[in-house]
């Protein structure tokens, strides 16, 4: 980090003017995130991983502030506002205090676990009325985004096709390991198929406008439902190639990780509700296109982990056998007829 002492100041309840009583500490490839009692603060890492760039002060600024605009469209009572992290001449770090900035922090309400949508699944305790109301809410969302110029340049075939193929040609080391090589080559021509029979689709669903500066990681980790209200958090900022385009692709992550999970019944009453309220028919044409194409996605990032040098053989086994799960829904998908 960009102090010696930010993460060890930042874990005391002390830190902060409304004193917690404890302050859990998570971290992720990318960020740092405190827990601090009803608050929640995370700090990004300044790394560069290609697709992202958090090297500097600015870029991390400019990031926090993108991630509360952002996320205010899906949660507007969750996102809180930008801290920014202060020190003084006595060299101690302080929230929004008086001296120099030296970290900002994106600023959140606690939203509850037990709430959360893949909590509720692993307690048997999702109902097929609470998936409707995401798919209503997530209607009334995305209803409000404009489709504008830029964002219709996401929808075009080539943009699309950049995005699918670029899944094929970073897994396709894969290839006889948690990916059988006939598996993967069906999944390639299948999609190559689809675009090039569908284009004029395609091309209909841009000019209806449902190209739009969406989410980009919507799945059960990221839904919180309360008793009067849902919330989706944690959209992709650092780069809008990953969160603009069709919002069917939003709607199939979300349907492909029910399906992943084995309530594909509930992937399709989010679904059913999703298009009843937004009028977005033509939504289905493409519905499973867009699950292959998230399915590879996630398939992808958990492929990845198999590179990772520090993964016990404990951990490597189980990022093999999930990476294999992905590729294999994938593969159903493909090859069951609607």
């Amino acid at each position: 980090m960009s102090h010696p002492d930010l993460v060890a100041s930042m874990t005391r309840p002390s830190f902060y003017h409304h004193r917690p009583d404890t302050v859990d500490l998570i971290q992720t490839h990318i960020s740092f995130i405190f827990i601090a009692g009803d608050l929640v603060y995370k700090v990004k890492k300044p790394v560069d991983f290609g697709f992202l760039d958090f090297t500097t002060l600015e870029k991390r600024k400019y990031y926090c502030e993108q991630e509360v605009l952002l996320n205010r469209r899906f949660a507007p009572d969750v996102y809180v506002g930008v801290s920014e992290i202060t020190e003084n001449g006595e060299g101690i770090l302080l929230p929004d205090g008086e001296g120099s900035v030296i970290e900002y922090a994106v600023t959140m309400k606690r939203i509850p676990e037990e709430k959360m949508l893949h909590r509720l699944m692993e307690a048997g305790r999702i109902t097929a009325d609470d998936v409707r109301r995401v798919g209503r809410y997530l209607a009334q969302a995305y209803g409000k985004i404009p489709s504008d110029a830029k964002a219709r340049k996401f929808g075009s075939p080539d943009a699309i096709a950049t995005n699918v193929m670029e899944n094929f040609d970073q897994t396709s080391k894969y290839k006889g390991g948690p990916v059988g090589e006939h598996a993967f080559e069906a999944l390639e021509a299948w999609s190559r198929s689809f675009m090039d029979r569908y284009e004029t689709l395609f091309d209909a669903r841009r000019a209806e406008g449902h190209i739009k500066d969406c989410h980009g990681d919507l799945h059960l980790e990221h839904i919180c439902i309360e008793d009067d209200a849902v919330s989706v958090f944690d959209c992709i900022e650092f780069n809008e190639r990953f969160r603009f385009g069709d919002v069917a692709s939003d709607v199939a992550f979300l349907s492909m990780d029910f399906d992943f999970n084995g309530r594909g019944d509930l992937g399709d009453a989010f679904v059913g509700a999703y298009v009843d309220e937004s009028g977005d028919t033509s939504l289905r044409r493409v519905l499973k296109f867009y699950k292959v194409y998230r399915a590879m996605v996630r398939a992808k990032v958990t492929s990845f982990m198999l590179d990772d040098e520090g993964l016990d053989a404990a951990a490597r086994d189980g990022a093999f056998r999930k990476a294999k799960q992905y590729y294999d829904l994938a593969c159903r998908y493909v090859t069951h007829e609607d």
